[in-house]
């Protein structure tokens, strides 16, 4: 059975975290443009990879003015590393609503915040309490492990309908007077004392009264349902060169890495796909190459995405000729030379294959 919230929960966390908390820069700003960027891009990211990017990010865009401004290539390219790029196309496309309908200011009420494109619960939540301290409580993967684990509450995290049941006792939690170092507080103490693998329960403020310890259930809470198993693909790049030169593509909408710039793909059910399925997929597309002019990479590469497991083998061909531009626009292929090809938008795994065929050694 859960326990009911005490009153002395926030007052010994926000001490914990006054003694604990680590020294982060948008901890130092009630700015709202700087809280949102560092919410973005740490969503599925840790702090020690993101850091790096919210400082490339402040640098290159100081304002919501200026990431509004921007080419969606360049954030992209800015985002390149991150993964889930979804999130940097919806943060430039925010840029642009706070800018277009709200004159460059972010809305100072959650409510308000969440109409914005991209803007979730927790993220409207975050920028209305760091940013305006209104009192609304965060919710996010370190504060569902801290509720779950002190409170005893043994709902399934991932199902839709136990969020109202985290949201309650979150809710009752915040405190009216320091609502921002309260959520400050809860999501650190989940981040770096509360953690999911291996949390220190010897020195945790709270091992009196937590729930999992005195019911041996730190393993088992939270509760969370196994997610399925990620899809495998097979991808056959087909790196076409000309002149020092090569042809990439812009990807479309409705398959990932929206936006970013990859080659010619043929997409098979195997993990090795025969040379002669693709002269056939060439010839079809009305690339005439022979045997000969096929030269496969000597490493496999592998990309893991939260539902999928990405398996690709790429193979390059010098082209007698360039190709027809009948070709370029069915194939939606451009030529690039290197220097401009470091300047696309990526992803990590065409990015890897660069840098080991050296395609991009002197950039």
């Amino acid at each position: 059975m859960a326990l009911a919230p005490t009153a002395h929960f926030p007052t010994s966390l926000i001490r914990w975290y006054n003694q604990n908390k680590r020294a982060l820069p948008w901890r130092d700003t009630t700015n709202p443009y700087f809280i949102w960027l560092s919410e973005v891009i740490l969503q599925q990211t840790r702090v020690a990879q993101g850091l790096p990017y919210y400082y490339k990010f402040i640098h290159t865009y100081p304002t919501v003015q200026h990431l509004a401004a921007a080419q969606q290539d360049e954030v992209l390219r800015l985002w390149q590393g991150l993964g889930y790029y979804s999130r940097a196309r919806n943060m430039h496309h925010t840029a642009q609503q706070v800018v277009a309908q709200h004159g460059g200011n972010f809305p100072n009420k959650y409510e308000k915040l969440l109409k914005l494109k991209g803007v979730g619960s927790y993220t409207a939540a975050a920028i209305a309490t760091f940013a305006f301290g209104e009192r609304v409580a965060v919710l996010d993967g370190n504060v569902f492990r801290v509720l779950a684990r002190v409170f005893g509450i043994t709902d399934d995290i991932a199902a839709p309908a136990s969020r109202k049941v985290f949201q309650k006792l979150a809710d009752e939690l915040v405190p009216a007077d320091e609502p921002d170092v309260y959520n400050q507080a809860i999501m650190e103490f989940g981040a770096i004392q509360c953690t999911p693998v291996m949390p220190d329960c010897l020195f945790c403020p709270f091992q009196r009264t937590c729930f999992a310890f005195n019911h041996g259930m730190v393993q088992e809470l939270p509760v969370k349902s196994k997610a399925k198993a990620a899809r495998p693909r097979y991808f056959h790049y087909l790196v076409f060169e000309w002149q020092g030169q090569y042809y990439l593509r812009k990807r479309l909408e409705g398959d990932i890495w929206q936006g970013l710039y990859d080659f010619y793909l043929y997409e098979s059910t195997d993990k090795v796909v025969d040379q002669t399925l693709l002269l056939q997929e060439l010839n079809g597309a009305g690339i005439p190459v022979q045997p000969a002019q096929i030269i496969p990479s000597a490493k496999t590469y592998k990309h893991i995405l939260s539902h999928q497991k990405i398996t690709a083998h790429f193979y390059l061909i010098k082209l007698k000729d360039k190709l027809h531009s009948n070709v370029e626009q069915e194939a939606r292929l451009a030529l690039y030379n290197p220097q401009k090809i470091d300047e696309l938008p990526k992803p990590v795994l065409i990015n890897n294959y660069l840098k080991d065929a050296r395609i991009l050694v002197h950039l």
